[in-house]
């Protein structure tokens, strides 16, 4: 199936997602923003593809240390060779009209830099996950968005997908009736060589690169801020993949209310990235969840009968990055504070550091 605008305003009238959605496709933006992607390795190139999806926003620069595959990205995406910058001469994109924000989509070290320099030239910054390798850094992030007068968001596709907001909607509807315990996990197996296995470019393992998915999920299921944490770390292959980092973590948080949720993350094997909500009237099984696209809500509740659902959700990839930019355009152009501002990536940063804690660890 071929994704387009419509049928995305269709899934997300399921729920909450119509009312992300749903404004910014009922008419043509009156005008695009403009996006310097900086680092352009595989996100960045799913990022392109869905800005291309887009009536609000393009692609206007890129910022690479590698100028041939520049150049080449740049013929497909109509970006003049001086809109080309380096990580060297970049702080001069200050001068550069066509460019409205910045999507920064480079290894999780270098996220605090160059939010904080696109922030000094002027430009407003999505940032992808994790927000940084650190709490300091996080709050310099802030700090220097807010300085500036730019806005900062930190891209939580999850959170403007529309499968993700139906179990939202449908537990705050009650329909599942009082939320009583959530499990979540995300993993795969990681390959040999990869950045994410150097703690210094990566900040820490599978829990601040995919674990953070069943984090966050569980914050936005239940719409509180965890109280406290247990956790546990460790590595099963000791092939020399993990020296720096770990290879897998659990963790248990309890929320105020008393809702109890249960989250696993690897680098060691293949771990569906899901999550089922158990509540006193029924359930919501969401798995896949946090994939590109594929996903599917299952449920099972109680009320005036039984209702259950079975909801595959046919949208591809890159609807969810489109969703991300279309949004983020929406807001720099009507003057919104994003729903994932830079504050929802520092909370999650402090629940990792209090994770590896619990764990006698550190980030």
């Amino acid at each position: 199936m071929t994704w387009n605008r419509r049928e995305f305003a269709k899934l997300g009238a399921l729920g909450l997602a119509a009312r992300v959605v749903s404004p910014l496709s009922a008419q043509p933006a009156q005008r695009q923003s403009g996006y310097a992607i900086i680092g352009l390795g595989r996100i960045a190139a799913i990022f392109m593809a869905g800005i291309r999806n887009t009536t609000n926003s393009k692609v206007t620069a890129l910022v690479s240390g590698h100028r041939d595959k520049a150049l080449r990205i740049a013929a497909q995406y109509g970006v003049p060779e001086r809109s080309i910058y380096n990580y060297e001469n970049f702080d001069s994109i200050a001068s550069n009209q066509s460019v409205d924000a910045v999507y920064v989509a480079l290894p999780n070290s270098m996220h605090a830099e160059y939010t904080i320099r696109a922030a000094k030239a002027g430009k407003h910054v999505l940032c992808e996950k994790p927000m940084a390798t650190s709490v300091a850094d996080c709050e310099s992030m802030i700090a220097a968005c807010k300085s500036a007068g730019v806005k900062l968001m930190i891209a939580y596709r999850c959170q403007y997908e529309p499968t993700n907001l139906k179990a939202v909607s449908l537990i705050r509807s009650g329909a599942i009736g009082q939320v009583q315990a959530i499990e979540s996990a995300f993993g795969f197996n990681i390959a040999r060589g990869e950045w994410r296995l150097v703690k210094k470019m990566s900040g820490g393992g599978p829990l601040v690169d995919v674990g953070i998915y069943a984090l966050n999920a569980s914050r936005y299921l239940t719409g509180e801020e965890p109280e406290n944490f247990a956790a546990f770390t460790s590595v099963v292959d000791h092939d020399g993949r993990f020296t720096q980092v770990e290879e897998n973590v659990s963790w248990t948080t309890r929320f105020p209310s008393g809702i109890v949720a249960a989250c696993n993350t690897t680098y060691g094997g293949q771990m569906t990235g899901f999550f089922k909500v158990h509540g006193s009237k029924g359930w919501i099984d969401v798995d896949p969840a946090f994939n590109y696209d594929g996903l599917r809500l299952r449920a099972l509740y109680t009320g005036n009968g039984i209702t259950r659902l079975d909801e595959p959700n046919p949208a591809r990839n890159p609807y969810q990055f489109q969703a991300e930019a279309e949004y983020f355009s929406h807001c720099i152009q009507n003057g919104l504070e994003p729903k994932t501002p830079g504050e929802e990536g520092l909370r999650d940063m402090r629940y990792i550091a209090e994770i590896y804690r619990a764990a006698g660890s550190s980030l």
